[in-house]
C-alpha cells in the first residue's frame, strides 16, 4: 500500500542536476511550489566531485561559460546564486599538445599570440591559419546564449527577426565552421605535426570545428574560467539558492514511474512506493530512462523511440584520478601527449593521452600535493559485460596501472609519489547519475547530431499534457550552461501557459 502525499498545483522535478536545480529556482521565483526527487544523496548530477584520502577528484567543470561579468551566461549564473563571491582562474593558455620529439602546440587563450605561434610552427600553412584565427575572432563576438534565451515554441516572428539581425554577422562563420569536423579540418594542414595536434584542441576529433572555436574564443574573452571550489561546491551553491527560495529536495528518492491520468502527468511513484502528486512534472534526468522506463505504460510517439534506439553517438568515458605527492603548479595545466606507440586501454586503442592537473584550485589537494586526471573515451559495452564480477575491479586496477606506467614517462618518478587512485567507468557514471551508458554530455555533438542542435529536440511529448523534458538529453551537446538555460526556458514556457509574466531575480 502506497503512502500518498497530495501536493497538487505544484511542480515535481525529477533530478537534482544542474537542469533540475535551475528549473526549481526559476519556478520558485515565479510563484510555483516545487519538489525535486533525486536518486543520489547530494545535488549536481554529473556536475560533481568526490573525496579520496584527502584529495578531491572533480568530475565535471574544468572551465565554465559565463565566468566573466557582462559576458554570455553570466547573468543566469548570478540569478542562480552560483558565481557570487566565487573566484575564477583564467589560464593564459587553454591547453598544450606535445609530440614524442618535444614539438609542442600551445593553444594560447590570446588569439594574436595563438596565430603567431601557429605560423611559427608551420609557415607553409599561414593562409589556413589566418582563416582559422579570423574565425576565432568572429566567435569572440558571438553570444551563444542568444540561442537559448527563449523557448522556440514561444518565438514570434519579431523574436526571430531580432535574433536574426544579431546572428547575421555570424552566418558565414557558422556555415563554414559548423559543417566541418576537427578531424577533417586538421587534414587540410600540410604540416604533419599540426595534422595530428589540431584535433586535440577540440576535445574529440568528430566535433564540428565551430563548437571548439567557441570555447577558445570564450577563453580569449575570459569567459571560460575555472571555478575555485570545484564542481560539487558549484552545484551546492545552486541547490542552496533553490532551498532559500523555498524549494524542497528529496535525496535517495529514485523515481520508478511517472503517473499519468487522462493523458496528463499527475505525479510520480518512487521505488519505495510513495506517490506524490502535482499539477506538472518536469523530467530533468536521463532521456532514455524517461521514455522507456518512467513512461513505460504510456504510448510515446514513435519518433522519440527512434531517437533513443542507440544509433546516435554518446560520450562514455573512463576517468582515472590520482592524488600525487608532488606540486605540479609550474607544469602546464592541461597537456595532451601524442604517442608514437599507441596503447590499448579497456579494449580500445589510444594514440594520445590527455592529462590535467588542478593546482590552480588549492582546495582540492593538501599543501604541496596535486590532483591529476586522465580521461579517455571508452566502450560502455566493454565494462558492462564484466560488471558485477571480480574481473571488473581487476580491470579497473589494471587499466589505471597501464596509464600510470605511461605517465611515468612524462613525469619521471610520479609512480612512487601517487598516494590515491580512483577509477570511474561508464558504469560508475550510470550508477550515480542514471545516465544511459554513463554518457557525460548526452548526445555527442558531431556533424551527425548537429542538425538536432539546430532543429531542437521537443521539450514536450505529443498528447501528454503538463509534462516536460529538459537537460542534456533535450539539448544536444549538453554542457553545464546550456542545461541550466534549459531549466530557465521551460519555466518561461510554463509561465506562458499560465498567462503569467516570467520573472527572474538575484539573491538578496
Amino acid at each position: 500500500m502506497s503512502n500518498a502525499v497530495d501536493t497538487r498545483k505544484n511542480i515535481i522535478i525529477i533530478g537534482a542536476g544542474i537542469a533540475g536545480l535551475a528549473a526549481g529556482c526559476y519556478a520558485q521565483m515565479n510563484g510555483y511550489q516545487t519538489e525535486i526527487f533525486e536518486l543520489h544523496d547530494q545535488p549536481g548530477g554529473l556536475c560533481t566531485a568526490w573525496q579520496r584520502q584527502g584529495y578531491t577528484f572533480d568530475g565535471c567543470l574544468y572551465y565554465l561559460f559565463g565566468s566573466g561579468q557582462g559576458q554570455p551566461f553570466h547573468q543566469m549564473w548570478e540569478e542562480l546564486g552560483a558565481v557570487q563571491g566565487r573566484e575564477f582562474v583564467h589560464h593564459d593558455e587553454f591547453m598544450r599538445v606535445v609530440a614524442s620529439d618535444g614539438k609542442t602546440l600551445v593553444v594560447y587563450s590570446n588569439l594574436d599570440r595563438l596565430e603567431a605561434h601557429l605560423k611559427a610552427l608551420s609557415p607553409i600553412d599561414s593562409l589556413l591559419i589566418e582563416e582559422f584565427c579570423d574565425g576565432l575572432r568572429a566567435f569572440t563576438r558571438f553570444d551563444m546564449s542568444l540561442l537559448y534565451q527563449k523557448p522556440r515554441s514561444l518565438m514570434s516572428i519579431k523574436d526571430w527577426m531580432q535574433i536574426g539581425r544579431k546572428l547575421l554577422p555570424f552566418v558565414a562563420p557558422l556555415a563554414n565552421w559548423g559543417s566541418i569536423s576537427a578531424e577533417d579540418f586538421a587534414n587540410e594542414f600540410q604540416d604533419p605535426f599540426l595534422r595530428r595536434a589540431i584535433p586535440q584542441m577540440f576535445s574529440w576529433s568528430k566535433i564540428p570545428v565551430m563548437v571548439g572555436m567557441s570555447l577558445i574564443a570564450y577563453a580569449h574573452n575570459q569567459n571560460a574560467g575555472v571555478p575555485i571550489g570545484g564542481s560539487l561546491e558549484f552545484a551546492k551553491a545552486i541547490a542552496q539558492r533553490y532551498l532559500d527560495l523555498g524549494g524542497k529536495i528529496h535525496y535517495n528518492a529514485q523515481v520508478e514511474k511517472i503517473l499519468v491520468q487522462n493523458h496528463q502527468a499527475i505525479g510520480v511513484r518512487l521505488y519505495r512506493n510513495d506517490e506524490y502528486y502535482a499539477d506538472r512534472v518536469i523530467a530533468a534526468c536521463d532521456g532514455r530512462g524517461v521514455i522507456f522506463d518512467l513512461l513505460r505504460d504510456y504510448s510515446v510517439d514513435h519518433s522519440l523511440h527512434q531517437l533513443y534506439d542507440g544509433h546516435l553517438p554518446v560520450h562514455s568515458q573512463l576517468q582515472v584520478s590520482l592524488g600525487v605527492n608532488r606540486d605540479f603548479t609550474h607544469q602546464p595545466h592541461w597537456v595532451t601527449y601524442l604517442l608514437d606507440q599507441p596503447m590499448t586501454i579497456a579494449g580500445e586503442t589510444h594514440s594520445e593521452i590527455s592529462v590535467k592537473h588542478y593546482c590552480s584550485d588549492r582546495s582540492l589537494a593538501p599543501p604541496g600535493k596535486s590532483v591529476l586526471t586522465v580521461m579517455l573515451t571508452t566502450s560502455y559495452d566493454y565494462w558492462q559485460r564484466i560488471y558485477g564480477r571480480s574481473l571488473y575491479h581487476h580491470e579497473e586496477t589494471q587499466e589505471a596501472s597501464l596509464l600510470i606506467g605511461q605517465l611515468e614517462q612524462f613525469y619521471p618518478g610520479i609512480k612512487s609519489e601517487i598516494e590515491a587512485v580512483d577509477v570511474a567507468t561508464p558504469l560508475t557514471y550510470e550508477r550515480y547519475t542514471g545516465n544511459w551508458q554513463g554518457s557525460s554530455c548526452g548526445w555527442l555533438l558531431t556533424k551527425q547530431t548537429l542538425p538536432l542542435l539546430i532543429k531542437g529536440i521537443p521539450k514536450t511529448i505529443s498528447g501528454l499534457h503538463r509534462f516536460y523534458m529538459i537537460g542534456q538529453w533535450a539539448e544536444p551537446g549538453g554542457g553545464v550552461p546550456i542545461v541550466a538555460m534549459s531549466g530557465r526556458t521551460i519555466l518561461q514556457q510554463i509561465c506562458h501557459e499560465d498567462r503569467k509574466v516570467f520573472r527572474a531575480s538575484f539573491p538578496c
